[in-house]
């Protein structure tokens, strides 16, 4: 998971370098009608970093502002470890610490 908020921070840098480098790609975002919800391009964002799929991260972050996707990210990786706690039947907590390889608290 470090590895998905690390690409949060660079989101604004990278995105606008892309807009700015890249004139077919803001081309075909202008083109694209449809609006997309935060909770969608955070489950995108999320599922790409974990097979890093650079094209469809980069494709995600585009999607909605540098915020709406960390905050969306966050959500998701709480909806995540509370449901792997219950499926675990653990504390929300050791999940969490589990997961990033901490020891017990």
């Amino acid at each position: 998971m470090s590895g998905i908020f690390g690409r949060l921070r660079t989101i604004g840098r990278r995105t606008t370098a892309a807009d700015s480098g890249e004139p077919s790609r803001q081309a075909a975002l202008k083109e694209r009608k449809r609006t997309y919800n935060l909770f969608e391009a955070a489950a995108v964002y999320v599922a790409a970093c974990a097979v890093d799929d650079q094209e469809r991260i980069d494709e995600a972050a585009a999607w909605v502002s540098p915020e709406a996707l960390s905050f969306g990210v966050n959500e998701l990786a709480c909806r995540a470890v509370v449901a792997l706690a219950r499926e675990r039947d653990e504390s929300p907590q050791e999940v969490a610490r589990t997961l990033l390889g901490l020891p017990a608290a």
